[in-house]
């Protein structure tokens, strides 16, 4: 399996994290794949052979060719069904906004289709990057799209990019009535704009953003027990930390651990 990252280009770095790559052969036998939330849409062009994306009643679909996939509020079980080759962008937590035409939040946990957002222009971009011989050649294709959609700096909405860098400066562990105190916004207004800015309430991302420094604590081995994870965390208790935990990934730590954590941490920029 090969996963590498990509920088965007300055003029894109307020709204995108990286681009990445996924190249792997045919499995005999494929297994499923548990992606867990990280704040983060986005946009994937399968150039190889498509996914198999598990529903919640077991049940499963193939994911389109080439789509944006919403906020994920629940962990997502994908399986190859042939040879990988991915080219994706992953935006940042506010960063789809400027390219979206409906509300984020009528996006969540769903895979849409570039034709739905953007119409014949979305299905250039499918056929171009979809054509395209080399990565170079998709980067420079993407960057070209995105720059004649995105707003200027002006456009970033200042307040919740601050709640978000509170947010992650503090590892989720800022509760979102200090953090609207903090800024001195409303509650609800602060609400309605995450909602319509990132797809997620306040809540929702910090308890993700608090999850992701969870997974990295695993990672590195920093903490060796739950207890101590759970008091690093700031967590009330053991059983909160558990709670939580399985909310966004479906299983237990200990279990997450154990057969989970690296395929989650590659598919989200951890390695």
């Amino acid at each position: 399996m090969d996963y590498k990252t990509i920088d965007p280009g300055a003029n894109l770095s307020l709204f995108v994290r990286c681009y990445w790559t996924l190249h792997a052969p045919k499995e005999t036998k494929p297994g499923k794949q548990r992606i867990i939330p990280d704040g983060c849409m986005e946009m994937i062009f399968h150039y190889g052979d498509l996914y198999k994306q598990y529903m919640e009643d077991g049940s499963s679909i193939l994911q389109p060719r080439v789509f944006v996939f919403g906020q994920l509020t629940r962990p997502l079980e994908i399986e190859p069904t042939g040879e990988t080759g991915i080219f994706a962008v992953r935006f940042n937590p506010d960063g789809f906004m400027p390219f979206a035409a409906s509300p984020l939040n009528i996006m969540e946990n769903k895979a849409v289709p570039l034709t739905e957002l953007f119409g014949n222009d979305g299905l250039q971009l499918e056929n171009d990057m979809l054509s395209a011989k080399t990565t170079d050649d998709r980067v420079r294709i993407i960057e070209s799209f995105l720059t004649g959609r995105a707003g200027s700096a002006e456009s970033i909405d200042r307040i919740i990019q601050s709640t978000i860098t509170a947010m992650v400066t503090l590892n989720g562990q800022l509760s979102v009535s200090d953090i609207s105190k903090e800024l001195n916004v409303n509650r609800r207004l602060l609400e309605r704009r995450f909602a319509a800015v990132i797809g997620l309430s306040p809540k929702q991302l910090s308890k993700i953003i608090r999850l992701q420094a969870t997974i990295k604590m695993l990672m590195n081995e920093q903490s060796g027990s739950l207890t101590s994870i759970a008091h690093e965390g700031n967590y009330y208790d053991q059983a909160h930390f558990i709670k939580d935990f399985k909310e966004f990934t479906g299983v237990s730590p200990k279990k997450f651990y154990s057969g989970w954590l690296k395929m989650s941490a590659l598919f989200q920029g951890m390695e």
